[in-house]
């Protein structure tokens, strides 16, 4: 019955996407692919490619539409989201799996909608992008901290450090190569990715801890969730490293080029033939 209630939201939300999804697969085969705006502007990684990012923005366009003709600012959103990740965080740490994933399911649903409305209304500034920078990074950092603390006691503690190094190098590598003019926010293993991947690893989790005689197999799910995420995390932030190096180094050659070109020459001095030694005088 415990399994039936964890598992009864996401079978009517799946059931639910997967109609949607239907309907969509429909609508492109016939050429009525749906439009979602500013779409052409956002990069898309190895996993989650344009078609299902096309879709998630597509089903997502009614709450889009909800906020834009509300009072709601993109930094409240913003701030919504990171409360979800605190919960989360909370939640995973004194073992409410489920829970966590849901709220972690949500703190991701409201990070792709806080920087789309503040493109949509116009609100994007500077201080907004740091804003939303800055906090997802301690969003993560709560969800990880909560998945430290439920698994202190076993030998997946060390998984928690591996996904806490390489999402924290992805997000830093790139805020590195804009600081020196290089965008860098491709690869395979991006927010969107990870908060998906630990958030499906928490809800095998609470499968497992459901039943007592199974309950020891929550924590290797969620570990090693937690590991692939920090070993495509890692790949994808040494691929970022790899390419913004390449680039500076190509934007350098010519200046390093014209360097080497221009190298003083001091002129050796001639002796004047017309000059009178002491020999030739009278």
């Amino acid at each position: 019955m415990e399994r039936l209630t964890i598992l009864a939201p996401a079978l009517l939300g799946i059931s639910f996407l997967l109609v949607l999804f239907l309907v969509y697969c429909v609508l492109v085969l016939i050429g009525r692919t749906p439009e979602v705006p500013g779409f052409d502007r956002r990069k898309f990684s190895e996993l989650l490619g344009p078609f299902t990012v096309r879709f998630i923005y597509w089903v997502l366009g009614p709450i889009e539409r909800m906020l834009l003709a509300s009072g709601i600012t993109p930094n409240a959103i913003t701030f919504v989201s990171m409360l979800f990740c605190a919960g989360a965080g909370a939640a995973i740490g004194y073992g409410w799996l489920a829970t966590g994933a849901w709220l972690y399911a949500l703190a991701g649903v409201t990070d792709m909608l806080d920087g789309r409305l503040a493109r949509l209304k116009g609100l994007q500034t500077k201080a907004g992008a740091m804003f939303d920078s800055v906090s997802d990074r301690w969003g993560e950092l709560f969800v990880f901290a909560g998945c430290a603390w439920y698994l202190r006691d076993s030998g997946w503690l060390m998984a928690v450090m591996l996904g806490i190094s390489g999402s924290m190098m992805v997000s830093y590598t790139r805020a590195r190569g804009e600081g020196l003019g290089v965008a860098l926010d491709g690869g395979m293993m991006q927010r969107a990715e990870r908060v998906l991947l630990v958030a499906v690893g928490a809800m095998i989790g609470a499968w497992f801890a459901t039943t007592p005689s199974q309950a020891s197999y929550a924590p290797p799910a969620l570990g090693t969730a937690l590991v692939i995420c920090g070993a495509l995390s890692s790949f994808t932030a040494v691929g970022r490293w790899i390419e913004g190096y390449r680039e500076l180094s190509r934007r350098e050659a010519p200046r390093a080029a014209v360097a080497k070109i221009e190298v003083v020459e001091t002129p050796v001095p001639q002796p004047n033939p017309m000059r009178i030694t002491g020999e030739n005088r009278a």
